[in-house]
């Protein structure tokens, strides 16, 4: 009886090992299957060279209005990068928000010039875009730009204890 085990799992042993796949594990028709390429066409809007930015802004901020709950917008366009700032119902809760900065960037992905741009629902950064936006009307666009941008910045470096120079009311004292 030990003997016909010992040869009913050998038997098998070879059996099994005799089956034809391939050195990788695949399975034999997937290996015929990864041999074929598929070619899948560019579905997503491909982005345009912004010519006139207050025109794409203006454009970029009716988008942004168009979607629920999205009170006002603001659009600032520098090179070839749209930033839109939306302002929410101020009781509004964070998820909502979330859900309404989604909806406007969904919106905008549908617009050649609105693809990549980028969506913000902070209050702060809201109101940045707006001064910004409002420095480039009155037509100081670069100025503008640049005082809100050291502003932004300076919120967003961190004071570091070790670059902290303290004060000396006295001078150091002369042996």
């Amino acid at each position: 009886m030990k003997m016909f085990v010992v040869t009913l799992l050998m038997l098998s042993a070879v059996v099994s090992g005799c089956n034809q796949a391939p050195k990788n594990g695949a399975a034999p028709s997937q290996t015929a299957d990864a041999n074929r390429q598929v070619q899948v066409k560019q579905t997503a809007p491909q982005k345009k060279e912004i010519q006139d930015p207050r025109a794409v802004a203006h454009r970029l901020e009716q988008i942004a209005v168009s979607v629920p709950n999205v009170e006002s917008a603001n659009c600032v366009v520098f090179g070839n990068t749209a930033v839109v700032g939306i302002n929410v119902p101020p009781a509004m809760d964070r998820a909502k928000v979330g859900t309404i900065k989604l909806s406007v960037a969904e919106a905008l992905k549908k617009d050649p010039y609105g693809v990549d741009a980028l969506v913000t629902a902070d209050m702060d950064l809201n109101q940045r875009l707006w001064n910004i936006r409002q420095q480039a009307m009155n037509g100081r666009p670069i100025n503008g730009f640049a005082e809100e941008m050291a502003a932004i910045i300076g919120r967003i470096v961190p004071q570091m204890p070790r670059d902290v120079n303290p004060l000396q009311s006295h001078p150091p004292a002369q042996r």
